[in-house]
């Protein structure tokens, strides 16, 4: 299938680690050019050496997305570039820690900054383009968790529903403008990341530690989902660049779960 993406410019939040670079990486393999953002010269040369294929179009930037000025910077850079962003991917956010009776108020801020405000700001530097141009695609990462959230991490699940919810209500604001919201929420996704913190608990509590039974014992106790299985990074990205692609131009303020069938409800 063609998604059409050659001439397109996609600017990828969060690009230089994880399901974040595997997302520019699908985007630019389609035929995109592709900016991907780090917060670091460091990270962004990381990002860029990581990639086989020196014939994709990709583009690396550096900006600090919790500050406006550091959006400013961005946004500085891509024009130097003689860019305008037609795709927006709000991948950047943390999973922060934290538990009801011990967090403080500067940490719910934080939360919202982290995961809600730095998506807000790259939005309202991308739309006014997107209007001119009469096309647009901007797709907003959440998690399961905005449906489903857990006893822990609340700050965190709070602000993920938070950028869900104000994922609809941007769709209704860019009616009839050519531009489509749409938010993908993954359910636990194996990374590297992921499997170490697995390990390390496995090793304490006396689980097994190859990955294959791991898995198996995180399905059952943590993530429970029809699959029996982690999503795989790519299968994250599959659905990111097709939401991306004018095929899916009637897909418009959905919040579309990976997660295997974990959440239970129609």
């Amino acid at each position: 299938m063609d998604l059409q993406l050659a001439g397109k410019t996609a600017l990828v939040s969060g690009a230089h680690r994880g399901t974040g670079n595997v997302i520019a990486t699908t985007l630019a393999e389609e035929g995109a050019t592709v900016v991907l953002h780090a917060f670091t010269p460091q990270e962004a040369d990381a990002a860029m050496a990581s990639i086989a294929d020196e014939t994709l179009s990709v583009i690396p930037v550096v900006g600090d997305l919790l500050t406006d000025e550091g959006t400013q910077q961005i946004m500085d850079q891509i024009a130097r570039h003689s860019l305008h962003i037609d795709i927006l991917v709000n991948n950047y956010g943390t999973a922060l820690a934290g538990k009801w009776d011990s967090l403080s108020t500067t940490q719910w801020l934080e939360a919202t900054n982290v995961n809600v405000l730095s998506a807000v700001r790259l939005i309202q530097h991308c739309v006014p383009h997107m209007k001119e141009n009469h096309w647009g695609r901007i797709i907003n990462l959440s998690t399961m968790g905005d449906h489903q959230p857990n006893s822990i991490m609340p700050h965190y699940y709070a602000a993920k529903a938070a950028l869900s919810n104000a994922s609809v209500s941007l769709a209704k604001e860019l009616s009839a403008t050519g531009i489509t919201v749409n938010t993908v929420s993954p359910g636990l996704i194996h990374t590297q990341e992921m499997e170490r913190a697995y390990q390390l608990r496995a090793q304490k509590k006396g689980w097994p530690r190859d990955w294959e039974s791991l898995e198996q014992h995180i399905v059952e106790h943590d993530f429970p989902n029809p699959c029996g299985r982690l999503a795989k990074r790519q299968e994250v990205a599959d659905l990111v660049v097709f939401l991306a692609s004018p095929r899916a131009g009637f897909i418009n303020g959905q919040n579309i779960r990976v997660d295997g069938g974990a959440v239970r409800y129609v």
